[in-house]
């Protein structure tokens, strides 16, 4: 299975231009998606699974065209967004069982062998009858996904999926993600650069609503292997080290910065060469 997209625009009525001519390919497994704020990344999102439309372009799922069949789409598509609202005072088991008759799972018995089984995976069988607002952040989020599972879709779409959790249950939630990757196309939409290193076998950096940058993480960090350089410095010297070399990113390592600059040879001035992280990738696409 495939999902192609094909020079796919859109503008908002305000004027800012989400999508520009954006194309790229995915197939079954996971696809990462990294960019700022603004990007572009939950308007392409947005777009795929037909919540807003498109000014120009296509989007191909084998042979389904999702621009024009909306309505086969809903059938294979599982939608996590950044932020789902939940019915006070209600199960996670009823709630679950009312978004499955939503999704046409009418027959009693199947939906609910499909809302145990969904509660099983995500791990909430214990807490099936507490309320879903009482959830934490992380339980919120791996109940989004046992919705986006119902009907066993082809392609799922998960928006800023980690932003928020504590440490422990972002590992919990990526572990769940990388189980139901397989024989499905998964869209991970992020700006965490660790959750795309820890589980997609592919990936897209998109700016100003186009692609700028796509590959297997570790073929691209291939790619700029021998090229980045480290140094710490002090603070005040960050504007004249700026000036002489080409700094991708800084963060604070010990209270002082620690420069990252690229360079295809030894650009001196007591720099060492580093092994590159996706973090060297993901600024490198942004600045270059």
């Amino acid at each position: 299975m495939k999902l192609i997209i094909d020079q796919l625009s859109k503008t908002y009525p305000n004027g800012v231009k989400a999508l520009n001519n954006l194309s790229l390919e995915m197939g079954e497994g996971m696809y990462g998606l990294l960019g700022p704020n603004g990007a572009g990344k939950s308007s392409l999102m947005r777009t795929i699974a037909t919540l807003q439309s498109a000014d120009s372009g296509s989007i191909m799922l084998d042979d389904l065209n999702i621009l024009k069949q909306n309505n086969e789409l809903k059938k294979l598509l599982g939608y996590l967004p950044q932020e789902f609202g939940v019915y006070p005072k209600i199960s996670a088991l009823q709630l679950l069982d009312h978004y499955a008759l939503l999704k046409g799972i009418l027959d009693k018995k199947e939906r609910k062998e499909s809302v145990t089984r969904l509660l099983e995976t995500v791990n909430l069988f214990e807490h099936r009858k507490k309320h879903v607002h009482t959830f934490s952040g992380g339980m919120k989020q791996r109940f989004g996904i046992a919705i986006a599972l119902l009907g066993d879709p082809k392609l799922i779409i998960v928006d800023e999926p980690t932003a928020g959790l504590d440490p422990a249950e972002r590992v919990k939630f990526n572990n769940l993600l990388s189980d139901i990757s397989e024989n499905k196309i998964v869209i991970l939409s992020t700006h965490i650069v660790d959750d795309i290193n820890d589980l997609c076998n592919d990936m897209g950096i998109i700016n100003n609503g186009q692609l700028v940058l796509k590959g297997h993480p570790e073929n691209l960090l291939n790619e700029i292997e021998g090229k980045i350089w480290t140094k710490k410095i002090e603070k005040s010297e960050f504007e004249e080290v700026s000036k002489n070399h080409q700094v991708i990113y800084s963060h604070l390592n010990s209270g002082k910065p620690l420069v990252h600059v690229f360079d295809e040879e030894d650009p001196g001035d007591g720099f060492k060469q580093t092994k590159p992280g996706l973090e060297d990738v993901y600024f490198t696409a942004l600045n270059y």
